[in-house]
This record gives structure tokens, sequence and C-alpha cells, in this order.
């Protein structure tokens, strides 16, 4: 649905050439993420995972990030067409088996679908 109103908003306004350039001031653009801090997470590492669908394509990503902040990304294209819930499931399971190939013991996991977070705990 997003993707479908973004496409339309550009549809509608086409870039022409009077077009100009927005100037936006962000002071702390070296900022990627605002995340809630774990109490004692000296050895908790943490995932983030996403899924997008589209008329082309389905990608996946997910990325973990160590104890002591080493950064491990990994992004996949599906070579099968499914939901933006599926897509997300797979996002999920990538960043599961990375965790596990890298003998991860301690996992904070972290996306934007709430039904796969509550379907993991077991809601």
């Amino acid at each position: 649905m997003k993707a479908q109103a973004l496409t339309d908003h550009l549809a509608e306004n086409p870039v022409d050439d009077e077009y100009m350039l927005l100037s936006t001031y962000f002071p702390d653009k070296e900022v990627n993420s605002i995340e809630e801090m774990v109490p004692d997470d000296h050895l908790v590492w943490k995932m983030y995972f996403d899924g997008a669908v589209n008329i082309k394509r389905v990608g996946i990503g997910a990325i973990l990030i160590s104890s002591i902040g080493h950064h491990y990304p990994a992004m996949a294209q599906l070579q099968f067409f499914c939901t933006n819930n599926t897509a997300e499931y797979e996002a999920c399971i990538m960043g599961l088996k990375m965790a596990i190939d890298l003998d991860v013991h301690e996992l904070l996991v972290m996306g934007d679908s709430d039904l796969l977070i509550r379907q993991a705990q077991s809601e």
C-alpha cells in the first residue's frame, strides 16, 4: 500500500526543468538509528530485519550488531513472489540463521512487523 501511494504521488507530480532540490538541514546526519537502551546489554547482540515486495522483485535484509558494535549486514533477492508478511518472515529467518552461524547466545530482535514479533514471543 505504501509503495503504491508513493508511485501514485510520483506519477501525478513529475519532475520537470523547474524542479528545485529541497534544502533541508539535518544536524545529526551521522545518526542512523535510534533505539531503546537494553539494561546490562554487554553480551547482547541486536538484529534488525525487513522485507519488501514490489511488482518486480522481493528483497529482504537483516543486520546483526555485535555486543562490541561490529555490523554484519546481509541482503537477498528472493526468487519467488510472496506477500509482505512472507518477506518479513524470510528476512527474520535469514537474520536468525546468521546469528546461529556466528554462535550468538543472546539476541535482541527488532523489526517493524508487529505480527511476526508477537508470534516469536508466543503472544
